[in-house]
């Protein structure tokens, strides 16, 4: 019986840049072929350039989660002068419902996510709101998108208490902690926001919970709670950490990631590694909508450490990339190995196992791919294809409201073809 290495794993250097192997076009002898799409649109692979994260200060880089100076920078120049890919993600951008300055917040003092009385939908999409209305401040520097974003951002922070619920307030903690820092973030210096008491809320309301989560996991066996509640979590303490300039949160999440008991960590949430550069994913047995969740909340986890100087994309020989090509080559279509994934769920530990990859949901549209496409393919110069694929696939990328309006359309933020294209 196949059972996932359960000891906690030694540190790493903060930094390490793995070097991996890249993936060739037809992983594990299955090409895939797209009716709407190239095949072979991925480049050869070429000598891995031996970069860096862009620091390794103690001291915080700002802004620097999701979006660096030089991304935004570009996305603006690129936009002005109406250069594709740019133009059309800015388009994208433009034209979504929440990205426009007439957004008016519709704050709550307790948000309630499952159970009885649920109202947390007024949260995502306040945030989403404020994040894509501060987007359109930065790049296009637009006053009345600015004052849009930081007047939802102020009327949150003066109102919100409590976040609760059943056991999805965690959910609700991580995800929405993440993207409100991040659209922070963005608004940092911003005339008239109140950074000082959008810092509260985050380590008052948000961040109990996501260190309560982290180390109780809901009083369950460790085992129980699959990798996007661990990640979801571990992504909202590392952007409160950046956004109050606070060094023990931001370590907290990446100690995580490497050394961590529940699945969010890598070698938990990437149990088994298969010829061909794949590894399988924890969540791929379930289904293909939380599989592909949990590779964008990871990425955004890389991201904002990448941003901060140290490289989780590379970590453990660039395992994240292959639970990702593995994730991105199932929901294009292809094949992918599955070794028996064994785990125990609830407080007794009750016995689980699943032996298939799932195909429930397969074929996921996510915004996720855009992101790990610049990593890996630009940045790296790795050949990543169906990454790549995936990145064209679904190119341009929009964001939050563009894929639905239940909370699966919300969980990442999206538009990486304006935010991550080079």
């Amino acid at each position: 019986m196949a059972q996932r290495n359960k000891h906690r794993f030694s540190r790493r250097s903060m930094l390490q840049i793995g070097g991996g192997l890249a993936a060739s076009a037809v992983a594990g002898g299955v090409a895939i072929t797209l009716s709407d799409d190239n095949a072979d649109a991925a480049a050869p692979a070429s000598p891995t350039p031996k970069l860096t994260p862009p620091t390794t200060a103690a001291a915080f880089v700002h802004p620097g989660m999701l979006h660096a100076y030089g991304e935004l920078n570009r996305a603006k120049v690129r936009v002005k002068a109406g250069t594709n890919p740019w133009a059309a993600g800015w388009t994208k951008l433009t034209v979504n419902r929440h990205a426009q300055s007439t957004w008016k917040a519709n704050p709550l003092a307790t948000v309630i996510r499952g159970g009885t009385g649920q109202n947390y939908p007024r949260l995502y999409n306040d945030i989403h709101a404020a994040y894509q209305n501060a987007l359109r401040w930065k790049i296009a520097g637009t006053r009345a998108h600015g004052d849009a974003a930081r007047d939802i951002l102020n009327a949150w922070s003066g109102t919100l208490k409590e976040i609760t619920g059943n056991s999805d307030r965690f959910l609700a903690a991580g995800i929405y902690g993440y993207q409100f820092a991040n659209a922070a973030e963005l608004m940092r210096g911003y005339e008239g926001f109140d950074l000082e008491r959008f810092k509260t809320m985050m380590r008052t309301v948000f961040h109990p919970l996501n260190e309560r989560f982290l180390t109780e996991h809901n009083d369950a066996h460790i085992e129980n709670y699959w990798a996007n509640w661990d990640l979801c979590n571990m992504a909202s303490i590392m952007a409160i950490g950046i956004l109050c300039d606070d060094r023990a949160l931001f370590d907290r999440s990446v100690d995580y990631f490497k050394n961590g008991a529940g699945n969010g960590s890598i070698k938990h949430a990437v149990p088994f590694l298969h010829p061909g550069g794949l590894g399988q994913w924890q969540e791929s047995g379930r289904d293909q909508g939380h599989s592909v969740m949990g590779i964008g909340l990871m990425g955004s986890i890389c991201e904002m450490a990448w941003n901060q100087g140290v490289d989780l994309y590379g970590y453990d020989d660039n395992r994240f990339m292959k639970g990702a090509q593995y994730v991105a080559k199932y929901n294009l279509g292809g094949d992918v190995p599955f070794t028996k994934y064994a785990w125990h769920t609830g407080q007794s530990g009750a016995y689980r196992e699943q032996t298939v990859v799932s195909d429930i949901g397969r074929g996921q549209a996510r915004p996720v791919w855009e992101l790990l496409h610049n990593h890996y393919a630009r940045r790296r110069r790795l050949s990543v294809p169906y990454l790549t694929m995936y990145a064209e696939k679904m190119r341009a990328e929009g964001g939050g409201g563009d894929f639905g309006p239940n909370s699966g359309g919300y969980d990442t933020t999206g538009f990486g073809t304006l935010l991550y294209s080079r």
